[in-house]
């Protein structure tokens, strides 16, 4: 009798223990499943980003976004303040060396910044502009996002007043009007204007 019953005591622990795995292999079951899904809905989004990313990117470059590119008038100006959202606009004179350096760092800064337009515009073939945007100096680089003009940088003043400055301190100086974005670095401030004898040395700006 006792032993029938020790017999029957370990076939339920048995069975209790079999529905108790039965159980946890469910649960763990619902478990993997719903990581699956969790990481498959991850996947599906980061896809989805990628690919809007990517046909932003496309459709930037065919509105002239990755490169620094001459509008020849008005039109075009505004043509691309409407197409594009960040725009940095340098206003130039034919034979002013300054402008030409700032093209150098224009060039290298339009394809390592492709979500802002980089564009030059020949300060002689634009009165409306100059007058509007108060151009005075030249070189002149306008700051434009959302079709507004929000900064200006006129001469070399704030890039550390000498020719040979640096594309980074460009960068730094743009990144400060947020019309680009420096990933990991902290923009550093601009060096002051150095007068001597009052006399600022920039005899290669134009009143304009």
């Amino acid at each position: 009798m006792a032993a029938n019953m020790q017999q029957q005591l370990g076939e339920h622990l048995i069975r209790a223990a079999q529905v108790m795995e039965e159980q946890i292999d469910q649960e763990m079951n619902k478990l993997e499943n719903l990581e699956e899904d969790d990481l498959e809905v991850i996947r599906r989004k980061r896809m989805e980003q990628m690919k809007k990313a990517q046909k932003d990117k496309i459709e930037m470059m065919s509105n002239g976004h990755g490169k620094y590119e001459e509008v020849a008038d008005e039109k075009e100006f505004f043509d691309a303040t409407k197409k594009s959202d960040r725009v940095v606009c340098l206003f130039y004179l034919p034979g002013n060396f300054r402008c030409k350096i700032v093209d150098k760092h224009f060039e290298i800064l339009a394809r390592k910044h492709v979500g802002t337009r980089f564009i030059h515009v020949n300060a002689e073939k634009v009165h409306f502009l100059t007058t509007r945007l108060n151009i005075r100096v030249i070189p002149t680089i306008a700051v434009i996002v959302k079709q507004q003009t929000i900064d200006y940088i006129r001469g070399f003043d704030e890039l550390g007043g000498k020719d040979e400055f640096t594309t980074e301190v460009m960068e730094n100086r743009l990144a400060r009007s947020e019309v680009i974005t420096i990933e990991k670095r902290t923009a550093a401030p601009a060096k002051k204007k150095i007068i001597r004898s009052g006399v600022e040395e920039y005899d290669n700006e134009e009143d304009w």
